[in-house]
């Protein structure tokens, strides 16, 4: 049985497919590297360079290579770019999600594993949410994911296959063993921004509003270290191919920090102090998103190991640091050559 990674030389992807090669998984992954990077996939997994969008290169994969399962990562996810560009996230998110379960149908992939986020559900309030919350989705970045799920459920339905879609909070923090991070330039990311600022990449961060109805005045988010997140990816895979049934489930701690509580947490952790510049805010930010993770937590057994802030800071900044001396070898072969290049290449 093998396993396709859309997305998976970015962020999270890269995270899971170290995952499932550590599980003993074989893994392909399908990436555009638009805003991913082939040396940040796994040696051991396969890299096709390649759309999720294009019908016939994903049918042709999901055969030539026997895939069992999906776990798709592929998208486009900053909350104020979709608000103004609605139509490239309905393309990349939604629209390219149908064509990418049309091919899962037509191959008779037996499981999907699907990348959705708490924005489905709009304003949440100050309490944890759970899932049987209104879908009030306040962003066309959330409505796009919304709307992934809903077709997924349809076509489950209709053609027999499950799935499991897991409803992301904040996730933040890097690989414990150093193998990946975020590493997209210019992200927007609050911890990658932090941590950048720390290390003196750039020269300031910004804090979207100070009059937000919480204990500092700054939104509150609940933070999961992408560790946690992509083991319960991989209990939910061991749960469908177990007999379990469909499941949209919470990716969360169910308690959240202020964005000044992370601000301070890096400059801890870092030992450096940074300059914060504070501005209005922004369209589509919600004052408070905490999750309600006990139904995961039932349904899939897991139980988080870094459900601590301070880690997740720590892991997150050694990645930024790693990053830079890999930027710097990078720069530096490049000046000389590329056959000197240390930087892996790798594709199909």
């Amino acid at each position: 049985m093998t396993v396709l990674v859309t997305g998976g030389a970015g962020y999270i992807g890269s995270h899971m497919v170290w995952a499932l090669l550590d599980a003993g998984e074989r893994v392909v992954v399908l990436d555009r590297l638009s805003t991913g990077f082939d040396w940040a996939v796994a040696p051991a997994a396969k890299l096709i360079v390649g759309d999720v969008g294009d019908l016939d290169l994903v049918a042709a994969i999901i055969d030539q290579h026997e895939i069992e399962t999906i776990f798709h990562f592929a998208g486009s996810v900053v909350v104020p770019e979709s608000v103004t560009d609605p139509l490239g996230y309905y393309l990349n998110n939604t629209a390219n999600t149908r064509t990418l379960i049309e091919a899962a149908v037509r191959g008779g992939v037996r499981h999907f594993i699907f990348s959705s986020t708490a924005a489905v559900y709009g304003a949440t309030g100050s309490d944890p949410v759970r899932e049987d919350a209104p879908l009030r989705p306040e962003t066309p970045y959330g409505m796009s994911k919304l709307m992934s799920e809903m077709m997924l459920r349809d076509a489950a339905a209709a053609h027999g296959f499950t799935y499991t879609s897991l409803r992301y909070f904040n996730v933040s923090g890097a690989d414990p063993l150093g193998r990946t991070g975020q590493s997209t330039p210019g992200a927007t990311h609050l911890l990658k921004v932090a941590c950048e600022t720390a290390l003196g990449k750039r020269p300031a961060i910004s804090v979207f509003g100070t009059d937000y109805p919480t204990r500092d005045g700054t939104c509150i988010r609940d933070f999961i270290h992408v560790a946690d997140l992509v083991e319960a990816h991989l209990l939910a895979l061991k749960r469908l191919r177990a007999g379990g049934s469909n499941l949209v489930a919470n990716c969360g701690y169910g308690r959240g920090f202020s964005v000044l509580e992370l601000i301070d947490s890096v400059r801890r952790m870092s030992g450096m102090d940074f300059p914060v510049v504070y501005s209005g805010r922004r369209e589509g930010d919600m004052p408070t998103v905490i999750a309600d993770p006990s139904l995961a937590m039932r349904e899939l057994g897991w139980k988080p190991q870094h459900d601590d802030l301070d880690r997740i800071v720590s892991d997150a900044l050694a990645w930024e640091a790693r990053l830079a001396r890999h930027d710097l070898r990078k720069s530096i072969a490049h000046r000389r050559g590329p056959e000197q290049s240390p930087v892996r290449r790798k594709a199909s």
